[in-house]
């Protein structure tokens, strides 16, 4: 069990150190674009294949991860933000939107690779059956991802300020470096990794449960991000008057306590969990009670309230309940899963989580464009209560579930 937990928080280092390069990339990619003239939508859009490419690599990354080890994928997927960073320090005659998309996308297959990576692995650490552990580590893991990716933005922020956008990417890519050799030093080899070479074929899942899970997935994602990625900081750009630092700031410590929830649900489930950990009726009744929230910011908004009280308190509260459906999310993919074939079958979970957040990232600047913030907001209420239903099908835990 010591060695289990050595690799656990080796993982959950390198998970935590490309997560804050993962924020602060993203927060340096907006302010920098912006100061160079760009619309708030067309930094949005320098993010498309961002979210792209996140589809492709959760379908092949886990089937890769099942042929060549866990954290043999979550060292190229290292190595590849380190070459995302490193190109985007090219002069700004080189930054034009092609050349800031490709790198973008190749960040976002490298933090598909890793995130795949890390939290497959923790299946492989945990032992079987304990699923009140699993539960535990994972919320853990993707709790502290989420804040820590807050956090980056501030990093980001600072090291604009401070180093400027080439020496900030610099900084950040010498840092990820630096954790990726401590991985290969310290992780075994073919953490992971299936004793029979899987055919490729075998990504799409053949267990209901997970199926039904990943489509879940899709919707609730897709219904955080439909208002959250474009519309949101637009409206509060343009209709409320932030400032950008206001903008940003607010947003981070929005993700920062988002993931301090996320890695508390174990507690906060601890009455109605117990040793088993949260099953399909948990799914369904967090995802109902999220429907609440998109609706009634929608309503103050169309009946006048103050805007900036609405969207402040229905952002916290909205938060609060997304962050406990992502833990259980996050949890039931690793407890439905065989022990060979987790990697394969987080691949395929995340690939309709990308899916989700691509559609709700174009669909966003479409409906907003339209429909305004509250057409948004119906579409996110819209979005979770497809996933709710779609969590009808999802069985409680017993050790046989898959």
């Amino acid at each position: 069990m010591e060695q289990g937990i050595r690799n656990y928080l080796v993982v959950t280092v390198g998970y935590w150190a490309f997560t804050i390069t993962d924020g602060a990339i993203r927060m340096l990619v907006v302010l920098y674009f912006h100061l160079l003239g760009y619309s708030p939508f067309e930094v949005a859009m320098l993010f498309l294949f961002y979210e792209f490419f996140g589809i492709v690599t959760n379908l092949v990354g886990g089937w890769l991860g099942a042929r060549i080890g866990l954290n043999l994928t979550m060292q190229i997927g290292m190595a590849m933000q380190v070459m995302a960073l490193l190109a985007l320090t090219a002069p700004d005659a080189l930054l034009s939107v092609p050349y800031v998309m490709f790198a973008q996308a190749l960040s976002g297959i490298a933090k598909d690779l890793n995130k795949m990576s890390a939290k497959a692995s923790v299946k492989t650490i945990v032992s079987k059956g304990n699923n009140s552990q699993l539960f535990k580590w994972v919320a853990i893991l993707t709790g502290s991802k989420n804040a820590l990716k807050g956090a980056g933005f501030f990093v980001g922020a600072i090291l604009l300020e401070w180093l400027g956008f080439r020496g900030a990417m610099a900084s950040l890519a010498g840092l990820l470096f630096l954790v990726m050799l401590l991985t290969i030093i310290l992780l075994p080899s073919g953490v992971g990794k299936m004793k029979s070479k899987p055919k490729f074929t075998q990504v799409f899942s053949k267990i209901a449960a997970i199926n039904y899970l990943s489509a879940a997935r899709f919707f609730l994602f897709a219904a955080r991000d439909v208002w959250f990625v474009v519309a949101l900081p637009v409206f509060l750009y343009e209709v409320l008057g932030w400032s950008l630092t206001y903008i940003g700031s607010f947003l981070a410590l929005w993700v920062i306590g988002y993931g301090m929830v996320q890695a508390s649900a174990p507690n906060l489930l601890r009455s109605s969990h117990q040793d088993q950990g949260p099953g399909g009726r948990s799914a369904r009744l967090w995802a109902f009670i999220l429907a609440l929230f998109p609706v009634g910011i929608a309503l103050g908004l169309h009946y006048g309230w103050p805007a900036d009280v609405v969207l402040i308190i229905g952002l916290v509260l909205f938060g609060i309940v997304f962050a406990v459906n992502s833990a259980i999310h996050s949890y039931l993919i690793l407890a439905y899963s065989d022990h060979d074939k987790v990697a394969m079958s987080v691949g395929f979970y995340y690939m309709a989580n990308a899916g989700g957040r691509l559609l709700g990232t174009v669909l966003s600047g479409w409906a907003y464009q339209n429909q305004g913030l509250e057409g948004c907001l119906w579409w996110s209420a819209g979005f979770v209560l497809m996933a709710a239903l779609l969590s009808f099908a999802l069985p409680e835990l017993t050790e046989k579930t898959p």
